[in-house]
């Protein structure tokens, strides 16, 4: 292919419409005809970086394999493709005017005046351009966060005007669009598309394809309508109703021919669509006769009178896929750790559920409540799954109950606990004391040697894995032997034999109590789900 493609997706009228989803199935037909595609995010936000994010507003922050801390669009492209995406496939408004700022000061601009127009647009594409390279991509995905017509994603708007006009035959812009259906009109509206669309036109851009969300199916009357107004062939207006499943996206803008809609757009050679490994997983999503009840104990749960549950996406999205493999039907319920601690649920709850997981997370508040749950499954032959703060509550309560070491914690939530079994790594002690918080985490893919016969050796069916980090705080190696000599196993550790990496209780103590430093989660895939996760979800169909 002479020239590599790049197809910008914008939001219009509102945001949570669904751009990651549409960014990511978009990359998947692209992929099922042959094309090397990698996916761009793109964060209005002076963060550097996702980690800073208060999870309740923005959702999960999803890392990288090298150690990048990103948006949880990320994830979705990696489930998609089936890739690992580099930090490069990230960047915020912070992190773009950081790096132009670092190199007016070390005089790369040869004495002229940076100017926020041209300069900081041509530091965005200089990155777009860097993540093509690096992935030797025909097709390159960027999702622009935020809505046409906010003033916080115009640099990046501009940016992709100026790759536009530079190279009009390689560039393809979608517009991802809400058409509201009032129900006190009970007629879906399109007008606001319409104003959407001029908002895009006004920063000197022209959508190519719009996909339509909404509750239900287009009909050909707004299509029409939107294409006439907007300026595009009625047949590029795309019918994007509400799916049972994200899985469906890509299968149902394919019955609108969007795939050979864009490829043709960009002058690119038209090819078949295989969708079929695609399709066969989304059937499996759908032809489960056994439903498993999963309890995922958390305490980020609250935002307002909703649950949010982009929280802990990777990880619900890894149990769905996980039990769609092995033609079951996780059925996940969210509990809120804080609600154990109050008196408002009581631990017999716990008893409903075939397996119960709690994720990552960090300080003080439901803690208490997680050790108690803890506790009552282990107790109970309940599968538990702890990811990294799960399975470090897991060591603390196996430590205050099973080794008797009374007032055991993590030097996290009590610095003067007498048996700190959860202390801050070494290497993080320097980063405390200096505040210097930011990107600091142990972060990122680093390996795990495995104890053979373990639960999650078995597992894995390997003796050496690589896995993502995220995490200041480990398993005080003072109190291995004497946790060990209590009947916890620890079946993974970092090759030097200090980090703790898997702590499990033998098979024939638990049918499974499990739980890991690292994040199985970001690791999951569609068409490959993540080992622990498959063995956790077996141990709790087997309780059904």
């Amino acid at each position: 292919m002479a020239n590599p493609k790049y197809i910008f997706v914008v939001g219009g009228v509102m945001s949570g419409i669904g751009k990651g989803v549409a960014s990511s199935s978009i990359g998947r037909i692209l992929k099922s005809k042959g094309y090397k595609v990698t996916a761009i995010k793109i964060d209005p936000y002076i963060n550097v970086d996702a980690g800073t994010m208060n999870p309740t507003v923005h959702g999960e922050t999803f890392v990288l394999d090298d150690g990048y801390e990103t948006d949880q669009d990320m994830g979705n492209y990696e489930r998609f493709l089936g890739e690992s995406m580099p930090s490069i496939n990230y960047m915020t408004t912070g992190r773009v005017y950081m790096e132009v700022i670092r190199r007016e000061r070390n005089l790369e601009y040869g004495g002229k005046c940076v100017e926020v127009v041209p300069d900081v647009p041509l530091e965005v594409i200089r990155r777009i351009q860097e993540a093509q390279k690096t992935a030797q991509a025909d097709i390159t995905m960027i999702e622009i966060g935020g809505t046409i017509g906010e003033y916080q994603n115009v640099i990046f708007l501009e940016a992709a005007r100026m790759l536009k006009q530079k190279f009009p035959r390689d560039v393809a812009v979608v517009m991802v669009s809400y058409l509201p259906t009032p129900g006190s009109i009970g007629e879906m509206k399109t007008k606001p598309t319409q104003y959407a669309s001029r908002s895009l036109n006004s920063v000197g851009l022209q959508a190519d394809v719009i996909l339509a969300r909404a509750s239900t199916p287009l009909d050909e009357k707004r299509k029409e309508k939107i294409g006439i107004f907007c300026n595009i062939p009625t047949e590029h207006v795309i019918s994007a109703p509400d799916v049972s499943s994200i899985y469906d996206v890509p299968a149902n803008y394919e019955k609108d021919g969007l795939g050979d809609i864009l490829t043709e757009v960009l002058g690119l050679e038209q090819r078949p669509t295989d969708l079929s490994e695609w399709n066969d997983f989304v059937a499996k999503s759908k032809d489960g006769i056994k439903n498993v009840p999963i309890a995922v104990v958390g305490k980020y749960f609250d935002s307002g009178e909703f649950v949010l549950s982009d929280v802990y996406i990777s990880v619900l999205e890894a149990i769905k896929t996980a039990g769609y493999h092995q033609h079951l039907k996780p059925k996940i319920i969210y509990i809120n750790s804080k609600d154990f601690e109050s008196g408002k649920l009581q631990l017999s709850e716990l008893d409903k559920y075939a397996g119960v997981l709690i994720p990552g997370g960090f300080g003080a508040t439901g803690i208490e409540g997680k050790i108690k749950a803890i506790q009552y499954v282990r107790e109970h032959k309940i599968p538990y799954f702890g990811l990294c703060y799960g399975m470090q509550l897991a060591v603390i309560e196996y430590a205050r109950n099973v080794a008797k070491l009374a007032g055991a914690h993590t030097t996290e939530i009590d610095p003067a606990s007498p048996h700190p079994v959860i202390d801050i790594m070494e290497s993080q002690k320097e980063v405390v004391k200096t505040s210097n918080m930011g990107g600091t985490m142990r972060l990122g893919a680093y390996p795990c040697s495995l104890k053979e016969g373990t639960v999650a050796g078995l597992a894995y069916g390997k003796t050496d894995v690589i896995e993502r980090h995220r995490h200041r705080y480990e398993v005080n190696p003072a109190y291995v032997g004497q946790l060990e000599q209590a009947g916890l196993v620890f079946s993974g550790r970092s090759p030097s034999g200090v980090l703790m990496e898997i702590a499990e209780l033998p098979k024939d103590q638990h049918p499974f109590f499990v739980g890991t430093q690292f994040h199985p989660e970001f690791l999951s895939r569609c068409l490959t789900p993540h080992p622990l996760f498959s063995a956790f979800i077996k141990a709790a169909s087997d309780r059904c």
